[in-house]
């Protein structure tokens, strides 16, 4: 009897790995979402047994992502899932915002089947572009039984939606996992599993999000040496439903800072407290009076609390 071939679909957002520049020297004067996605995923081999599909989704830098993309693309995803012959997704995305949609998909998708996001420091038309070694082992990920949920897949890496940042803007492996680890290295097209990949209920269904204009606003602010609390007051004043509040080290808050979240909390702004330390977390006290985070960074705080707002 012959065996259909499962499919590893791969949806397009733009991004550097679809950039064009005007020479194969330039990796910085470059235009990103200028390719689409059939043309990333030409010589890009399909793993045994398994055929590749693509969809474009949008064609954007990155740097502009928004909340109509989110659900479009989250939306594509939990189609595709459904389906009995799809083993997984990958999702091919501009670098700087990555971690932010990665873990909204993970928010909103709790997926069993590997959803993985990938991308390209370098342009598609760079005479060293990253982006094919990338995208071939971002298939490897989304094909291989060992993965599941969702994850970002780059340099060899492969990070879960929890854990994940960028952490530099030029160098080819921008990115870590900071103190957890990466979940994974893909070597040859095989995983090599370091540890579990991380699971939990979504936050949201994908399929039942409000309209993006309905979102409720929260907003990250900066503890710094010398805050003062006008950015919270005026925010406040501007009708936000959350402030997000990249601290110091374990939590702490510049006292004039600190004064107006906690004004902002009693007139029923909902605050978190992340930190702004690459490494590490918050680590909650008895008598804490700002919240804590929970563990997320500033940019994925946001999103979590923004979920937790929605109506």
């Amino acid at each position: 009897m012959q065996v259909t071939p499962q499919r590893i679909v791969v949806l397009g957002t733009g991004g550097t790995i679809a950039g064009r520049a005007a020479s194969a020297r330039d990796n910085l004067g470059y235009k990103a979402g200028e390719v689409g996605v059939d043309a990333l995923v030409q010589g890009v081999a399909a793993v045994d047994g398994f055929e590749l599909a693509t969809e474009q989704v949008a064609q954007l830098d990155s740097k502009d992502m928004d909340f109509g993309t989110w659900c479009a693309l989250a939306r594509r995803c939990a189609h595709w899932l459904a389906q009995a012959d799809v083993a997984g997704i990958v999702v091919t995305h501009g670098t700087d915002t990555m971690e932010e949609t990665a873990f909204f998909l993970h928010a909103v998708l709790a997926p069993v089947k590997p959803v993985v996001l990938t991308g390209a420091m370098r342009p598609a038309t760079s005479a060293a572009a990253d982006g094919p070694q990338n995208l071939a082992d971002a298939v490897a990920v989304a094909a291989s039984p060992l993965a599941q949920g969702v994850s970002v897949v780059f340099a060899g890496a492969v990070h879960s939606a929890i854990d994940v940042q960028k952490v530099h803007g030029y160098r080819l492996d921008a990115f870590s996992s900071g103190d957890a680890g990466p979940l994974a290295y893909v070597e040859e097209g095989k995983l090599r599993v370091l540890r579990a990949w991380p699971r939990g209920p979504a936050l949201r269904n994908a399929n039942a999000l409000p309209d993006p204009a309905d979102w409720p606003r929260v907003e990250i602010v900066l503890s710094h040496a010398g805050a003062s609390g006008a950015v919270v007051h005026a925010l406040v004043k501007d009708g936000v439903a959350g402030i997000v509040v990249a601290a110091t080290g374990n939590g702490t808050v510049h006292h004039a800072l600190e004064a107006a979240l906690l004004a902002a909390q009693g007139q029923g702004v909902q605050v978190r407290r992340s930190s702004r330390c690459l490494l590490g977390r918050v680590l909650p006290q008895a008598g804490d009076r700002l919240p804590d985070a929970d563990g997320l960074s500033p940019v994925k705080a946001r999103i979590a609390l923004q979920l937790e707002l929605m109506p």
